[in-house]
């Protein structure tokens, strides 16, 4: 072979290619109860290989003639997976986040765009014979590319951006559902999907900027290296997904998810505007299951288990964990998460304030009261109190006059 087909720019794209396609195959034959998620683990990260593919063969200079002579057909095939990719993210998200997540017909909205562009595609390319595929092909250069796709770049470019930001609206909307079924939010483990969303979502958003690079060079004089600020997103989006294979296997299984359904009736679907859902009719509040839930709260001290749960907590009651979780909001006006961490601070303000407990440490007051962390515990005690654990134990035992109630969380 007397020609250098492939360069180390081009490698890095075959290697982040390869790792994409390897770990895709692994996931599937991976048995577990999250298999719906690995296998849409598995989709994003075809997306992910077939990228750096359409990069190789429309811009390496090697592979691009390479593809000429060999088919025209291999030219913008690959280009699918961009439309593909945010969706494909975001149902892997909420995959994680919800138990027993599926697909509905609502979620094939999100393939408009990919139609849009698979149609686009054919009128402009895909239904002409080999030959005039091969003259439109021969003699291109990115400073020559035509507004009308440039703007279908940034599009794409942008909706990509889009998605991530609705995968990091999704996450943010199951942290605040957990506060109403939790009592210790640590045990749910973010750190896998939001090293994943995190990652690819600032990536999106330089190659916005790449887009915006490349239209100035093409359709100004503004000197832009574009082919820089690509060649830097390629060797990112090679280490990102050498992160992902590290972190996958350790992280990806922890969280158990939530209920996207409590007791029978379904929740407002995340991301929907507050004005566009009906307002639901509230019951009246059972001020009865009120005071039983406040007794057994004082008397039986559930919240010492640092794991207990909503449904725990109804079942211990022998309540519906709807008509718990109406009370808890409505009467006490507080989540559940905040509705727990209140009784564990006025266990904690007693063990401080207790001479029998001096020869105990906070760490050990706070994981008797309930806590799994300090760092929840310190930041909860002072929004509560209105200072440290440290300080409000000095004062107590000083003699000093002390809050007797914790402030309200709203």
């Amino acid at each position: 072979m007397d020609i250098l087909l492939f360069n180390v720019h081009d490698i890095v794209l075959m290697m982040t290619s390869y790792q994409c396609l390897l770990f895709a195959l692994l996931l599937t034959a991976v048995r577990s109860e999250q298999k719906f998620s690995f296998l849409l683990l598995a989709a994003f990260l075809v997306t992910q290989a077939m990228i750096p593919m359409d990069t190789l063969i429309s811009y390496g200079a090697g592979v691009r003639q390479w593809a000429i002579d060999t088919s025209p057909n291999l030219f913008y095939v690959f280009g699918f997976a961009y439309w593909l990719e945010g969706p494909v993210l975001l149902w892997y998200t909420r995959s994680l986040i919800y138990k027993d997540y599926r697909l509905a017909r609502s979620d094939l909205v999100y393939l408009l765009p990919f139609l849009g562009y698979a149609l686009y595609e054919y009128f402009t390319y895909f239904r002409f014979d080999s030959a005039t595929k091969i003259a439109m092909l021969e003699g291109y250069t990115p400073y020559g590319e035509t507004l009308v796709n440039l703007i279908i770049g940034f599009g794409r470019e942008s909706l990509r951006l889009l998605f991530g930001v609705f995968c990091l609206i999704e996450i943010r909307n199951c942290r605040r559902q957990m506060r109403d079924t939790y009592s210790n939010v640590e045990r749910i483990d973010f750190k896998w999907l939001l090293i994943l969303v995190w990652g690819f979502l600032l990536l999106r958003g330089w190659a916005v900027l790449v887009n915006v690079a490349l239209t100035l060079a093409a359709q100004t004089d503004v000197p832009v290296d574009f082919r820089i600020m690509g060649l830097a997103s390629n060797y990112t989006v090679f280490i990102l997904i050498s992160a992902m294979i590290f972190f996958s296997l350790s992280y990806a299984s922890m969280f158990e998810g939530i209920d996207r359904k409590q007791d029978g009736g379904e929740a407002p679907v995340p991301d929907a505007p507050a004005g566009e859902m009906e307002e639901e009719v509230k019951p009246a509040v059972d001020t009865a299951l009120a005071d039983r839930i406040a007794r057994f709260m004082e008397t039986e001290k559930p919240y010492l288990e640092p794991s207990l749960t909503l449904e725990q907590l109804a079942g211990k009651l022998d309540v519906p964990k709807r008509s718990v979780s109406n009370t808890i909001n409505r009467h006490f006006e507080r989540n559940f998460f905040e509705f727990v961490n209140q009784y564990r601070i006025e266990e904690a303000k007693n063990k401080l304030s207790d001479p029998d407990c001096v020869d105990l440490t906070v760490m050990d007051i706070l994981l008797d009261s309930g806590f799994n962390t300090k760092a929840t515990f310190n930041a909860f005690f002072k929004k509560l109190v209105g200072m440290t654990p440290t300080e409000y134990r000095k004062n107590a035992l000083r003699g000093q006059s002390l809050p007797e109630k914790t402030a309200s969380v709203q």
